[in-house]
């Protein structure tokens, strides 16, 4: 058998499989993006990190950088993770840790207000620490960047809707008092317009009701809470295992025993102090207050992006009135052309009258009755208070079975 020369070349002399392309968007998706540092004193700087440099310094799964990546486009979600905060609302996509912010960067208007107003934010939170030592009033760091995000996505949203309010009400006037394909098409589009941003507002709507009714969510986003609770951890582990009682029972491996169980009775003192609103450890007394102060937080922002979502649903409302009222008058139209289609039947059907009085007198043969020339006239005036009495009758009864207006 016989081949080919091409197809006898030693394999090392042949290209190498490129893949279709894959291996360049393998190196993307690998490759190191531009991210904004914001630290808790209002300082920013741009970093390039890749996406496993990133998984490392923020104790993140791949699946929650990917609500970051713009190559994929997901819905609104805030996620609280055990170091840090994944939001990826709209425009603004960042991750909230306990002493920074790492946003991604970009040219977006949100993006660059957002940087620029945490920094203020903060810096300004710095000077008047400074001037007053008691700060317990103020949030915490990731609460206010967590805000922040939640103030200029309702803001946003909030603009969009206002935006489509001014251009669809003039639509629609216009489409109520002249019925056109061009007016059609324009109320069309501002249709699928509305609908593509209601489902923006709601889904950013469900994430923070979703969040505000599971109080472990909430709990996981007490970064700097937590980040004390685990640097003060070491020096209490010490203290647990000198006071473990001895006794005959004990063996070799009960000294090693405790320490897994420490990180359990923390998981368990967080989970009690969520549910309850009371924690055991003395660091965390007041931990119902706490959930509740970021229930607030989210229950502020929760009224501003519903009274957003309620305009939505009053604007989808009007269209479907004015859908309701094109639909009424294009079928008092048909009507219209209905009932003149009724008469213009009678009014044939009064017509063929005289057809059957002129095909009657005109066959061949010589009746007595054409002797007389008056008698045509006698004919047609016969023949024509037939027609209308007919017709008349037509009407009356259409009018009677409320097929035509009274």
């Amino acid at each position: 058998m016989s081949f080919p020369v091409d197809a006898r070349l030693d394999a090392s002399v042949r290209p190498p499989f490129q893949g279709f392309g894959f291996t360049n968007l393998k190196k993307r998706g690998h490759g190191s993006r531009s991210w904004i540092q914001i630290d808790r004193n209002g300082n920013s700087h741009i970093l390039a990190l890749d996406k496993a440099t990133l998984m490392r310094r923020c104790n993140l799964p791949a699946r929650d950088l990917r609500l970051l990546d713009p190559l994929f486009v997901y819905p609104s979600a805030i996620l609280g993770r055990e170091k840090a905060i994944v939001v990826n609302l709209e425009q603004i996509r960042c991750i909230i840790m306990a002493d920074e912010v790492i946003l991604m960067n970009s040219l977006d208007s949100y993006v660059v207000q957002y940087e620029s107003e945490l920094c203020r934010r903060l810096r300004t939170q710095k000077d008047q620490s400074g001037f007053n030592n008691s700060s317990s009033d103020d949030l915490a760091f990731e609460f206010r960047a967590l805000e922040l995000a939640l103030e200029l996505t309702c803001m946003s949203l909030d603009a969009q809707v206002t935006e489509l309010e001014i251009q669809v009400y003039p639509v629609l006037d216009e489409l109520a008092l002249s019925i056109s394909t061009l007016n059609l098409e324009r109320a069309r589009k501002q249709k699928s317009h509305l609908l593509a941003l209601t489902r923006r507002v709601q889904k950013v709507r469900d994430e923070i009701e979703q969040l505000m009714n599971d109080d472990g969510d909430m709990a996981e986003m007490y970064l700097t809470e937590k980040k004390g609770r685990m640097e003060a951890y070491p020096s209490a582990v010490p203290y647990f295992l000198t006071n473990i009682p001895a006794g005959p029972a004990v063996s070799k491996s009960a000294t090693v025993a405790p320490v897994s169980y420490i990180g359990r009775s923390h998981k368990l003192d967080k989970t009690m102090s969520s549910d309850t609103g009371s924690s055991k450890c003395g660091s965390s007394s007041n931990g119902g207050d706490r959930i509740e102060e970021l229930e607030m937080l989210l229950e502020a922002y929760f009224v501003a992006i519903d009274n957003t979502f309620s305009k939505l649903l009053s604007l989808k409302e009007y269209i479907d009135n004015t859908e309701d009222f094109i639909n009424i008058k294009l079928d008092n139209v048909q009507n219209q052309l209905i009932q003149f289609e009724l008469l213009l039947t009678a009014a044939t059907f009064v017509a063929t009258v005289f057809a059957v009085a002129s095909g009657v007198f005109g066959m061949n043969f010589t009746p007595l009755f054409f002797k007389y020339p008056d008698n045509f006239n006698s004919v047609l005036i016969v023949t024509s208070i037939s027609c209308v009495v007919i017709y008349a009758s037509f009407i009356l009864y259409f009018k009677y079975k409320r097929l035509l207006p009274l």
